[in-house]
């Protein structure tokens, strides 16, 4: 739809160009210089780029899904462990703080963060590998939830018409983990930042569950980051940005990077793959299994039957787990 072009709108813009070109880093996105969208569109007025983009994402099913799709725990019991969603909010926040202090681009930021975990399945990581291993045993290319999470802003949201997002986010979207970096700093941030949220937060969730006795995090590396999650975050970011700076490039310093690297190990250890989690991965894998091949047994596509498990909640799930068996 075209939009008459009026005085604010135009002011608008004319503001945010001039903003961005005294305000922004020279490393820095600017957000009307986008490489731009598969296909072309009309510039909405009161908008930039990158901002229509978040609004877009904020807007699909895939991001109110995320509200009932678990980080960690499968179906807990309790009402303050995080969620997809919540992860997203932490992770954008963040993100956004530290592409302030670096004068980079907030907005790309957001719209990057928010739009990270669409692709994420039930269950967190266990669901992943599950469907992972499921895809490949049917003779398809695997499953990782970056790709996916590009996938569902490419065709599967709209109806398959995707968002025809711009190619800086889709970008981020893709490569917030897995073998190749952003090519934007913007984009690199939120790379870094979702493990400073993801560790730290599972460690709370971690120690609520009776999982983890906080006296048994490792002391060296909480000496040096902090013995709360909230001085670690603080640490981690003022870390990130101070080393950034000088550097010209989305990095910490070597000391704060290991005993992240250190602490991050210890969770895969003791926590994602630990005793408690070995129990919960075999249920959920079976879980995960049972329902793709019994989607592939009717004559669904794999294609098909892996978007469709990946696009499940945790609790339609189970709840798709107990017709399957009954």
């Amino acid at each position: 739809m075209h939009h008459p072009v009026g005085q604010v709108a135009k002011a608008f813009e004319a503001a945010v160009r001039e903003h961005e070109a005294s305000w922004l880093s020279p490393l820095a996105v600017r957000s009307f210089e986008t490489r731009g969208r598969v296909r072309p569109e009309e510039p909405c007025p009161l908008r930039t780029p990158f901002q229509r983009d978040r609004d877009r994402i904020v807007h699909t099913k895939s991001f109110r899904r995320l509200m009932h799709k678990t980080q960690v725990f499968v179906d807990p019991a309790g009402d303050h462990y995080r969620t997809r969603l919540t992860h997203t909010v932490e992770t954008t926040g963040i993100s956004r703080s530290v592409a302030r202090a670096l004068r980079l681009n907030e907005d790309l930021v957001e719209a990057i963060g928010l739009g990270h975990d669409l692709g994420h399945t039930p269950f967190g990581h266990a669901g992943e590998d599950a469907l992972d291993e499921a895809v490949r045993d049917h003779g398809g290319p695997g499953f990782r939830h970056n790709e996916h999470s590009l996938r569902i802003v490419d065709v599967l949201e709209r109806d398959g018409r995707g968002l025809n997002l711009t190619d800086e986010v889709r970008d981020g979207i893709l490569n917030h983990t897995g073998p190749a970096e952003p090519r934007t700093l913007e984009g690199r941030i939120v790379r870094l930042v979702d493990r400073i949220a993801y560790i730290n937060h599972d460690i709370d969730d971690a120690v609520r569950a009776g999982v983890l006795d906080p006296g048994e995090l490792p002391r060296d590396q909480l000496e040096l980051l902090g013995d709360t999650g909230s001085r670690r975050i603080d640490t981690l970011v003022h870390d990130l940005v101070e080393t950034s700076a000088q550097a010209g490039d989305i990095r910490q310093s070597d000391g704060v990077g290991q005993a992240m690297l250190s602490l991050r190990e210890f969770m895969f250890e003791r926590v994602y793959l630990g005793p408690h989690a070995s129990v919960e991965h075999r249920r959920v894998g079976s879980i995960v299994r049972r329902i793709f091949d019994h989607l592939v047994d009717l004559g669904e596509p794999v294609r098909a039957a892996t978007d469709y498990v990946a696009g499940m909640t945790d609790r339609f799930a189970l709840s798709f787990f107990d017709t399957v068996e009954r």
